[in-house]
This record gives C-alpha cells, structure tokens and sequence, in this order.
C-alpha cells in the first residue's frame, strides 16, 4: 500500500477537499492499494495560515520523517511555505528524503529548498485542493495515479534531454539569493504565472534572466500564464513575447510551451 500524507504549508485547506479527494480515491483504486491521510492541521486557522508556523512545521515533520508515508502531499497553495524553511529544513531525517513531495504555487518555495538540499523526489504538480476546481477531479486522478502508481501519463510530455525543474515564475524570483535556491545549471527550466500584471511579469523575467544563479541554464520553457489583470495603458507584449525578449538578451534559449499553469490542465514535472 502507497501511504501519502497531506499537509497545509500556507492557506487553511477549504472545507470539502478532503471528502471530494477521498471520494476520488476510492473510484480510483482497489482496496489496499492506497490511503491517503490528511494531517488534521490543515484545518487549523490562524489569521491567513492553517494554523501558526510552529504548527504548520510540525505538521510538514511529522507526515515527511514518519516511514510509515511513502510521500507529502501539499494540500494547496496561498501563501505561508517561505515562512517554514527554517523550522523544517534542519529538522528532517534520513527517512524524509526517500519520499516523494508533489505540490506547486507556494509550495515550490519547499520544493526548491528540499531538491536545494539534494532530495530526488521532489515534483510540481496538482495539489489536493484542486479537487474542488470546476473539472478539477482530472488533476487529482493525474496526480493520484502519478504518486501511487508512477503513471507517466500524467507527466509534463516535452523532452529537451536535460534535467528539468518547474515553478511558479514569483515564487521562483523569491528564493533567488537564498540559501534554498537550488542549483538549476543545465536545466530545462518551466515557469507558469496567475494573476499578476504584464509589467509585474517583465520585471520579473528581468530579474529572473539577470541572476547569475541562472546563468547556466539549459532552457526556458513558459506555462501557462492566465486571470492576466488589465494594463492602462497596454503592455503591448504577451507573455511569450516578455519571455523570449528576456531569454533573447540573456543568451539563455527559449525552447517553447510548458503544459503546466495554474489550472486543472496542469501536468507534473519531476525535478532532476
């Protein structure tokens, strides 16, 4: 049996996931095959987190140092996963890095701090909450199959023959000088965004491609980019337009489209 632990890192998990994920699972697996354990943190509420730092470290201890769970399982996004790193990161075990984590959006801030630290299981993709997204039970089965069963069906289906890494472009931005950033050299990197402005978008892919941190890269892969807030006046570029601008001036090769984003279409992307 596959055992997978579900914590919340950030925002409190809304009411309902866990039923609508459950109720997913048993469709989808034979008795024995699966469980799938929602660590009861997750529907603490402290001002905007599931519960305070302290608790919300514990919790991410408890499911990731525990062998009786083969992986974590972030429950969503929101914001809080940064404010963890020093309470977690020296607090894992020799247990911790044989798991799997799997998780975006916020969450790639742990995401890149564990694959940072050396661990190899680390992966971006659907997390539970997106069960309760309108068409949302096709990114939980994608991601259920992918940790339970390793089916690649769900897996980001592009192949550049270089090791490859995925994040949410803001996230990513934000752990540039940090001792978590992870060494991306000769990597295909995959950037996605939701909700941010165009010029928000362009500075950020300026800082992004300025970083020595990324000089190596292999590549640029762009997600998808979507709720794109209005520009007054126009930006007058699109998204593909900013990023091959930036990757233009930093020599780093733009090597097209990334299935992933912040939608029920997103795909899963294993580091390494």
């Amino acid at each position: 049996m596959v055992r997978i632990g579900v914590v919340a890192t950030a925002s409190r998990l809304a009411p309902g996931t866990e039923a609508a994920v459950q109720d997913i699972a048993r469709g989808l697996f034979s008795p024995g095959e699966a469980e799938i354990v929602f660590h009861p943190s997750g529907n603490r509420a402290a001002g905007h987190f599931a519960g305070d730092d302290a608790a919300r470290a514990e919790a991410f201890l408890d499911v990731a140092n525990d062998p009786g769970f083969d992986a974590l399982w972030f429950a969503r996004g929101g914001y809080g996963s940064c404010r963890l790193l020093d309470r977690v990161m020296p607090g894992l075990n020799r247990t911790a890095r044989n798991k799997t984590y799997l998780g975006y959006s916020d969450a790639g801030t742990l995401l890149g701090a564990l694959y940072s630290a050396g661990f190899g299981g680390v992966a971006h993709g659907p997390m539970a909450q997106d069960a309760l997204r309108p068409g949302g039970e096709a990114a939980v089965v994608r991601a259920l199959n992918w940790l339970v069963r390793r089916d690649p069906e769900g897996l980001e289906p592009s192949d550049d023959g270089a090791p490859r890494a995925a994040f949410n472009l803001v996230i990513l931005n934000h752990l540039l000088g940090t001792p978590w950033m992870p060494d991306l050299s000769g990597h295909v990197l995959m950037i996605e965004e939701v909700s941010e402005h165009l010029y928000r978008i362009d500075r950020d892919l300026w800082q992004l491609t300025s970083s020595p941190a990324l000089k190596g890269l292999k590549g640029i892969r762009l997600g998808r980019v979507s709720d794109i807030p209005e520009n007054d006046p126009p930006f007058g570029q699109t998204p593909e337009e900013i990023v091959r601008h930036w990757c233009d001036r930093a020599g780093v090769p733009f090597l097209g489209p990334a299935d992933i984003g912040h939608d029920i279409g997103n795909r899963i992307v294993p580091f390494g």
